[in-house]
């Protein structure tokens, strides 16, 4: 006996860039029984599908590494005819699922998209993520699995899982939200993946399977991308095929995940199912990619409980084994770029509460390293978001290494909704001693992540926080570094830094007579005729031109006739020099302010500017609604007027007539 329930999308999917459209109406779908009878509803026959390429036309696949698989010899094949009245749709090329995925630069960066999709299955109970080595036994190769226990994924969920731009994923407290990640993640990790889901959906329990096979597309030369799907109602506690279309249409679905799949055969099959319980999903990508030598990207053989990125461990290999070196190597904030266990432990700001990540076999053990830091300082922050209803506080912990000074690394490991986006950001230059040793932590959720999660959107608010980050860390340090054995730099450091770092040369010919005027004080300057610099205790004038280098802080307007070729270019002391930039320079002799010292003054100002602005535009806002309100009350004034004139006028007109 048959019976009806709500339909969803055909077995075979065709990927097309979808909206979050999830309120589309249903009609009815049919689970086959042994005999249907001939009453069951059919949907109206399609036509065939395109022919699986013979073994004369199967192209293998050009090159196993990934950055070069984007490129391969497309086989021509038929397109079926469209049903009458059926509008042709725009198609997704299979090259798109690769081009697609090289948005993720770093493999580990794919693997913590499919770690961030378990962690939001922890609203619908949700309690692990798995990830190991399993083999495909068809060539014995090495396959990456991926299973957790959430809600798991029913029919028509899982489609959308597999189609582009869904997203089921509403709450502010979720970390996917563009419908991309599963894509670009088991795309990036391997050639094909194979998904296996079983959840309960209003008293109907099912389980579903689903194959993107990049290898598949390709090899049987198609031009838009098919899934193959089937799916089981288990409801009655045994698998009963789910039919959308025919049995056929069910029948041609099962084969082709046979064929292309590392099961062969519909028990095996079902047989992964046994182990994910009555909810949860499992994935399993297998054709991994291998790297430019020919070998697996990643490398199951280093440690028997990690997954390690094999070019990293050879670019280490390649360093010089000094005493330092392997501190600093030995270190989390250089582990984490080889060893999965490493990132995985600092990829969560605050511990998963009853969620474990199990990494081959042992759990991974979260690591904050705020906690650990010597002299701990909390910073609060508070962005100038003008489109946010409540102004966002950002806190912040600095504070030094507990390895300080054997391990000399800074920078600010920053999150966005728990997820950790950039690991030790660097925002001081290189070569600075102030600030080293110094690491912050804290979590910004006023800026958006790029769509890899491996970075931010370039805005204005990144870039007020990179100069407010900046300013604590030069801040912090000099509070601080006497705690660690050092003291903050006097006057004459100051010099010394200026006379080692800042770079002079004689300024580009703009007036004769100021080019006159340089080469006759030579001796006064201490400059050289020859180009060579030389500075004594004479005060000299600066102006500093680039407000990215670290010995910089300035942005000098550019004067018409006037360029600089280097960082500083040194003019000497006259009218002539102070006109010349238009009150930019900056006057520095023996007792004046070091360059960090000018940084710090800058930073300043460019975030005071920053506050000004913000202030502004607040206050051109205020005095808009002021106005507004104004001519508001002066229409009311003028209805309350005219109100008054016409009480006054009647109640002259009453009293005439009872007089």
């Amino acid at each position: 006996m048959s019976s009806q329930r709500n339909k969803i999308p055909e077995n075979i999917v065709i990927l097309d860039d979808s909206s979050d459209d999830e309120d589309t109406p249903s009609t009815n779908r049919t689970i086959l029984t042994p005999t249907p009878p001939p009453s069951a509803p059919h949907a109206p026959p399609r036509p065939a599908e395109p022919p699986v390429a013979t073994t004369a036309a199967v192209r293998s696949l050009d090159s196993q590494s990934f950055w070069k698989a984007g490129a391969y010899e497309e086989i021509n094949l038929t397109r079926p005819t469209l049903l009458p009245g059926e509008l042709e749709h725009a198609r997704v090329h299979p090259k798109f699922l690769h081009s697609n995925a090289t948005s993720h630069k770093w493999a580990f960066g794919a693997i913590a998209e499919l770690f961030d999709n378990a962690v939001d299955e922890i609203n619908n109970g949700a309690s692990f993520v798995k990830v190991d080595r399993i083999y495909n036994k068809r060539d014995n190769s090495p396959a990456l699995l991926f299973q957790d226990d959430g809600g798991g994924m029913c029919p028509d969920s899982l489609r959308k899982c597999m189609s582009l731009g869904y997203s089921m994923k509403k709450a502010n407290t979720t970390i996917g939200q563009y419908g991309n990640g599963f894509k670009t993640s088991t795309m990036r990790l391997g050639a094909d993946v194979i998904v296996f889901s079983r959840s309960s959906r209003a008293s109907q329990a099912t389980q579903s399977v689903g194959l993107l096979s990049y290898t598949f597309l390709r090899k049987t030369g198609q031009d838009d991308v098919i899934v193959p799907m089937v799916d089981f109602d288990i409801s009655n506690h045994w698998a009963e095929p789910i039919i959308y279309g025919s049995q056929d249409d069910w029948s041609s679905n099962l084969k082709t995940i046979l064929e292309w799949s590392p099961f062969v055969s519909k028990d095996e099959l079902l047989q992964q199912f046994e182990d994910i319980g009555s909810h949860g999903t499992k994935i399993i990508i297998y054709n991994l990619w291998l790297n430019d030598e020919g070998v697996f990207e990643l490398s199951f053989d280093d440690d028997d409980e990690d997954i390690r990125l094999r070019d990293e461990i050879s670019r280490v290999a390649l360093t010089k084994a000094s005493k330092k070196a392997i501190e600093t190597q030995a270190h989390i904030s250089y582990q984490l770029r080889f060893s999965l266990r490493a990132y995985a432990s600092l990829l969560y700001l605050r511990k998963l509460e009853n969620f474990k990540i199990i990494l081959r076999g042992k759990p991974v053990e979260q690591y904050n390293i705020a906690d650990e830091l010597r002299h701990p300082k909390v910073v609060t922050y508070r962005p100038q978001v003008s489109t946010a209803l409540k102004e966002p506080t950002v806190e912040t912990t600095l504070g030094f290494l507990k390895e300080f000074p054997a391990i000399s690394i800074s920078g600010f490991n920053v999150y966005h909704k728990n997820r950790l986006i950039r690991p030790f950001w660097k925002v001081t230059g290189d070569g600075n001693s102030q600030g080293i040793g110094v690491v912050g932590v804290l979590e910004a959720n006023f800026i958006e992540p790029a769509h890899d999660k491996q970075d931010f959107e370039r805005s204005s608010l990144f870039h007020r926080l990179e100069m407010r980050l900046k300013q604590m860390q030069l801040e912090y340090w000099r509070g601080h570094c006497e705690l660690v054995g050092h003291r903050p730099l006097d006057k004459k450091t100051s010099a010394r830094t200026l006379q080692n770092n800042i770079s002079i040369s004689p300024p580009v010919e703009h007036n004769r007579n100021v080019q006159q005027n340089f080469q006759s004080s030579d001796s006064a300057t201490g400059i050289s005729a020859n180009g060579q610099d030389k500075i004594l205790n004479k005060p000299f004038i600066a102006c500093i031109t680039n407000p990215r280098q670290e010995l910089s802080g300035l942005q000098p307007r550019k004067s018409s006739g006037t360029s600089f070729n280097n960082e500083m270019a040194v003019q000497p002391p006259g009218k002539h020099a102070a006109k010349s930039v238009e009150g930019q320079l900056v006057e520095i002799s023996g007792s004046a302010a070091s360059i960090d010292q000018i940084c710090e003054e800058n930073i300043q100002l460019f975030v005071r500017c920053e506050e000004h602005a913000e202030k502004e535009k607040l206050l051109k806002r205020t005095v808009e609604e002021l106005e507004k309100e104004l001519e508001d009350t002066r229409k009311k004034c003028a209805e309350l007027s005219s109100h008054l004139e016409r009480q006054r006028k009647d109640k002259i007109i009453i009293q005439a007539a009872t007089t």
